[in-house]
Order: C-alpha cells, then structure tokens, then sequence
C-alpha cells in the first residue's frame, strides 16, 4: 500500500511537548491548494510506553475531546517517563461539524480502519493512524460516548480475543483500572475489524476504549468519569506515574454479545417512548419501550419486548425513531 499523503508539523520522536497538526490536502473550490489542520499534540521524555490518547473519532462525542484538551493543557514533559500522543479530535472535520461523520465524505472514522492513502478524506486519515500513530504505539486508549442518538450508562469496553490470554488479562485490568461503573467487555464488536481498536491490536497494541454517556452534549458525572480513568490509567502502565490520581472506586465487568442484546425500532414513523431507564434491571419478555404513530394517532402503540435478561447500557436519546434504529442495548455480568 502506498504512504500516506498526511504530513505531520510535529516530530513525534524529539523529546519535550509539541503541538501542530496533520496536514491533510484537500483541494477543493474555496481553496486549491489548502489542507485540513488536524489537530496532535505530542509530550515525550526519554524511555517508557507509547500510548495514543484518541477520541473525536466521532465528532459528536465530546466528554473524550474535553478530557484530552484538558490534559494536554496540563501535563508537562517532566512528568511523562515515555510518549504520549494526544489525538483529540481525529476525524476533524465531524469534530467541527458536530457530526458523527464527516460533512466532506460521509465516512465514519471508527468504521474505515486500516485505511486507504489513496481513498477519500475518511479513510485517508484512518490510514494515517494505522500505519503512523499506532505502528508506535504500546497502548492505544480510544474515547468515545453515546453521541447525538445515544446515551450510556459511562462505561469502558474492551475486546478479547479468543486464545491471546496474555492480552486478554491485560484488557481486562486496564478496564478495571480506568473504574468506570460499567467495563463491558466483547467478542463481537460491531464494525470489528474496521475500529481504531482493531488497527491497534493488530499492531499489537493493547487498547480499550471507552462510552462515557452522549446525548451530545456533556455532563460533569461523565466528564469525572473520564478524566480520573484515564489519569489511572496514564498511572498504571507507567507513561505517567507521578500523576495524582482518586483510588478506583469499582467497575462492574459485564459482556455484550449477540444481537439478542439489542433492541430496535420495528416500524417505520413513530414516536419513542422509553419504558425503562438507564441501569435498569430487567427480564427477557418485558415491554422496553412503546412506539405511537403521529400520522394514526388513534392506532394502539407497538410494544417493543427485550429478548434476554440483562442491564440496561445504552438507550437511544431522540424522540423520532424509524425502522432499525437502536432503542436500547443490554449488558450481562461478565463470565470468564
């Protein structure tokens, strides 16, 4: 595959903080020869772990652009023991729209790994972080939440891989070590190989990532969240380990798997209503949400029924809902 046509302001081996961007060509009408700024951040100081601090992958999702924006403020080179290098708004041009994919190509960054030099703007800049960014990386830590149409009990997710025991034991402390409420692990990642957790470990980089609440916006419970994992975990694998961290207070490790944790709308046109909350316990066959029509108002509503057991992860935030459109999805205690 050819290189990428991404060209970094930065110099990610020269020791000490360093802000800049990618720049990524893209000529078009309002400017022939102009370039996407894609903002990167890099701190290193001599020997230790490389860790890539991600999120803006989807542009909607803020907690995690807030988090790293915050710490690259902070943090100074004398206290890092290896390299960090902050990504925080990867797919930029969603970043700026507010979007969950790009305005320019449609693409959805989380969905387009390993990439393609040659493709459009999307894949252009997952490949510039798969074959660059995570070609270096040790850990790789990718910060998403819930976005517009979505919101999550904050959580921190991570995938095993059937027979890599060894990786798979590290996944699972560094879940327990970020301490969100909810460490939901998978063996059935939607978009499997196409994630920017994908790329990583395939580059053999350990990696979790994390659903810190959504609905669009940003409320502080998430936000503490996200900024104390993530400082525990700069702390546990040592990049960082004089940083100041609260103690962990727990997580719950729980399991998504198959589409049976899923609940979706089943009809076209109609208007959600929720028959349960977020971090409900609930039973296979119990009513999750109703769906009333606006253009029948006199039809009785269809009552949309959980398949399986389980907690209530993730409920879907507008009213408006169309066929296909998630509704819930489940967790259930985690079992080695």
């Amino acid at each position: 595959m050819a290189a990428s046509r991404i060209t970094p302001t930065i110099d990610f081996e020269k020791n000490g903080r360093q802000t800049g961007f990618l720049r990524l060509l893209h000529s078009v009408h309002e400017s022939a020869y102009g370039w996407i700024p894609i903002p990167v951040a890099c701190i290193k100081n001599g020997k230790g772990p490389t860790v890539l601090l991600n999120s803006g992958n989807h542009g909607d999702e803020y907690e995690g652009q807030v988090t790293l924006m915050k710490l690259i403020r902070e943090l100074k080179p004398e206290q890092v023991q290896g390299r960090i290098i902050f990504n925080p708004a990867s797919n930029f041009p969603a970043a700026m729209a507010g979007r969950r994919t790009s305005p320019i190509d449609g693409g959805n960054l989380n969905r387009s790994f390993p990439g393609d030099p040659d493709g459009g703007v999307t894949k252009q800049i997952a490949h510039y972080i798969d074959t660059e960014i995570l070609s270096k990386c040790d850990f790789a830590f990718d910060l998403h939440s819930g976005g517009s149409s979505l919101m999550y009990v904050p959580s921190s997710l991570g995938t095993l891989v059937p027979g890599e025991t060894d990786r798979n034991t590290k996944v699972l402390e560094l879940l327990r070590q970020f301490g969100a409420p909810i460490g939901y692990v998978s063996t059935r990642p939607m978009g499997a190989d196409q994630t920017l957790g994908a790329s990583a470990s395939r580059r053999g980089a350990i990696s979790i990532g994390t659903e810190l609440g959504g609905s669009g916006t940003v409320t502080p419970a998430a936000l503490r969240v996200g900024e104390a994992g993530v400082r525990r975990l700069l702390k546990h694998i040592g990049v960082v380990p004089d940083i100041k961290v609260d103690p962990t207070p727990g997580t719950r490790l729980m399991q998504v798997g198959g589409p049976d944790y899923y609940v979706y709308t089943p009809e076209f046109g109609g208007v959600f209503e929720p028959l349960v909350e977020l971090g409900d316990e609930i039973k296979a066959g119990q009513p999750a949400a109703a769906i009333h029509f606006s253009h029948t108002p006199w039809r009785e509503p269809e009552i949309v029924k959980f398949e399986r057991d389980g907690v209530v992860l993730c409920k879907r935030i507008p009213g408006r809902t169309e066929r296909g459109d998630c509704l819930f999805h489940l967790g259930s205690d985690y079992k080695a």
